[in-house]
């Protein structure tokens, strides 16, 4: 895992606009750093990559790499699981190998010889760029699934991309912010899909491919996608044994790496099955949990410890506190390069610097999920009500906005995508902040075969990548941490979406999964009710008003909104509007500290 940024363009520029602005992007790759600065023909480029030495750790395997073969550079983000098989592929037609190990090379030698359609082969998380000095073409691209980020800055003369959101801003010099994803932002606590907050910018989406052509006077460009779930959508029979063979070889090729891999746990069912899979075909798992002092409702130690008890991992537990200094708090904030309001980056951050001080590698269970249905929210949504109950959620209209989001009513609601939707939007805070007809971000309303697959289609068009992936990226890559995500495999997602529903049972969420550990675990352990992992946002919101409101008085966002609306959400001082508040302050902090230049 590593992290990038490169500039091309008709226009002669110096090299102290990219090296300024690596400085964000050095924590994703702090091991080597290569730069390439140069002009052919009437181009000029500059390359710039950051690596995190994973696979193969010689230097023939340092990016950015050139291939004299095919005269292709390629700059990568990411890992290719799959690498060994597609480089015997490579070989059997004819190439030839500088590396021994290199999934680098592999992909920049099966890009130049196949061309866009070898990325159809790859089975991993990844962003490329990729020069053909040949064609005078770049190809971006991005993982299916959306777990390593790509943004770019383009016009008729010059692109700027990388991997870091503020070293592209900083670099494009482009400041002006869209009021609508302000709105967004506040509605969701993200700027959803591929829409950012400066005016310019812009974002390749998942399995998005940019080519860029730089054959005339001026850049022309074309986006195409090239994976879609709904291609792989369909009823047939699910076959348990076919699912999780496909789950083993999902764990097994992220266990491959040429340093020592450790792994979250927080004795869930997502993170405890990838154990148990790991103990099943004898990986000797290095496991992490963190027990948070001071608060039994957050601390899942307890159940950790039997998860380590049973598979015999070489564990380390860490300690942090419920109550977070603020130090902390905005180190967290400031490995953000978006705004994001969700208060378990904090945990999520402070994890991965511990995992950091041992391994670079990390497997984790996210994306368990989205794959199952494992929300809370989606059990509600799928509920049917009678016509009188559903008459509730008719008092979303009149129910007062500094209480809350409504999501308590409208889940009485018949139409599960709103209720879902309901969960993840607070548009009695626009309200709040009188805001009067914002042009919103529209989440996914597509009905499939089922309310059931409709539901994890949305979370795979917004949640999963917009909130969780984003969440684990950026916490991890900012302690130059690598994490990988076995339930994050298109081939699981493909599956799920192509088969029947039978192992989807409302009463018992993730009842696949449990299934597969209860003859380890009793029930207790299998059904006891979901913890988040987050920090006592309450406690340290009304704690800490004096910081929050000399981060708001150096903003102008929220003032030109309602200068008041602080004083509003602390008449109640409740969790929903604690969490509120913190969505602003995250909002101005980003704005005032983390993209200053």
């Amino acid at each position: 895992m590593c992290g990038f940024i490169g500039k091309i363009s008709f226009k002669q520029f110096s090299e102290h606009d990219l090296e300024s602005n690596n400085n964000n992007i050095v924590c994703r790759g702090p091991d080597t750093k290569k730069t390439i600065f140069n002009k052919v023909d009437n181009i000029n480029f500059h390359f710039i990559f950051n690596r995190l030495a994973i696979l193969d750790l010689s230097e023939q395997a340092n990016q950015p790499m050139y291939s004299e073969d095919f005269n292709t550079l390629l700059m990568f983000n990411g890992e290719i699981f799959n690498h060994d098989t597609l480089r015997g592929e490579l070989k059997n037609s004819g190439i030839n190998f500088k590396t021994k190990n290199s999934d680098s090379e592999v992909l920049l030698k099966g890009l130049s010889f196949q061309g866009e359609s070898f990325i159809q082969k790859i089975i991993g998380q990844f962003s490329i760029a990729f020069f053909n000095f040949e064609s005078k073409k770049l190809l971006l691209a991005r993982d299916r699934l959306g777990q390593k980020p790509l943004y770019y800055f383009i016009d008729d003369q010059s692109i700027v991309f990388g991997s870091n959101y503020v070293s592209v801003l900083n670099t494009s010099k482009k400041k002006n912010i869209n009021i609508n994803q302000v709105h967004n932002y506040l509605n969701f606590g993200i700027v959803p899909s591929t829409n950012l907050l400066h005016k310019g910018m812009q974002k390749l989406d998942r399995a998005e491919i940019l080519e860029v052509n730089f054959n005339n006077s001026k850049i022309e460009y074309v986006k195409k996608k090239y994976w879609n779930i709904l291609d792989y959508e369909g009823n047939q029979k699910f076959n348990g044994e076919e699912f999780f063979a496909l789950f083993t070889n999902s764990v097994q090729i992220r266990n491959q790496a040429d340093v020592p891999v450790g792994n979250f746990l927080s004795g869930g069912i997502d993170s405890t099955s990838i154990i148990k899979n790991q103990f099943d075909n004898n990986i000797n798992s290095h496991t992490f949990t963190v027990g948070v002092e001071g608060s039994k409702k957050y601390d899942e130690s307890v159940w950790a410890n039997q998860v380590v008890e049973k598979y015999k991992t070489n564990h380390k537990l860490i300690k942090i506190s419920s109550s977070i200094d603020t130090d902390k708090v905005f180190n967290s904030l400031s490995s953000l390069d978006e705004p994001y309001a969700d208060p378990s980056i904090v945990p999520s951050y402070l994890i991965s610097k511990e995992i950091s001080k041992y391994f670079k590698v990390a497997i984790s269970g996210d994306g368990g999920d989205e794959l199952f249905g494992g929300y809370q929210r989606t059990l509600l949504s799928l509920k049917k009500h009678s016509k009188f109950i559903s008459n509730f959620s008719k008092l979303y209209n009149i129910y007062p906005s500094f209480l809350g989001t409504g999501s308590n009513l409208l889940k009485y609601s018949n139409d599960s995508l709103k209720i879902n939707n309901a969960y993840l939007t607070d548009l009695k805070l626009l309200n709040l902040l009188k805001i009067k007809n914002p042009n919103l971000y529209e989440m996914s309303s597509l009905e499939l075969n089922s309310d059931y697959k409709s539901l994890l289609y949305s979370d795979y068009n917004f949640y999963l990548p917009d909130q969780m992936l984003y969440k684990v990226d950026r916490s991890s890559m900012a302690n130059s941490l690598e994490v990988r995500s076995p339930f994050v495999d298109h081939r699981l997602v493909e599956y799920i979406f192509g088969h029947t529903t039978e192992y989807f049972n409302s009463d018992s969420p993730k009842s696949i999964l449990k299934n597969y550990l209860s003859s380890d675990f009793d029930n207790k352990f299998l059904n006891r009710p979901k913890q988040g992992f987050v920090f006592n946002i309450e406690d340290w919101i009304y704690n800490n008003l004096n910081i929050i409101h000399s981060v708001l008085n150096e903003g102008e966002i929220i003032k030109n909104l309602n200068k008041n609306i602080i004083k509003t959400l602390t008449f109640k001082k409740s969790r929903i509007n604690a969490l509120r508040i913190w969505k602003i302050f995250v909002l101005e902090y980003y704005l005032t500290e983390v993209c200053k230049d």
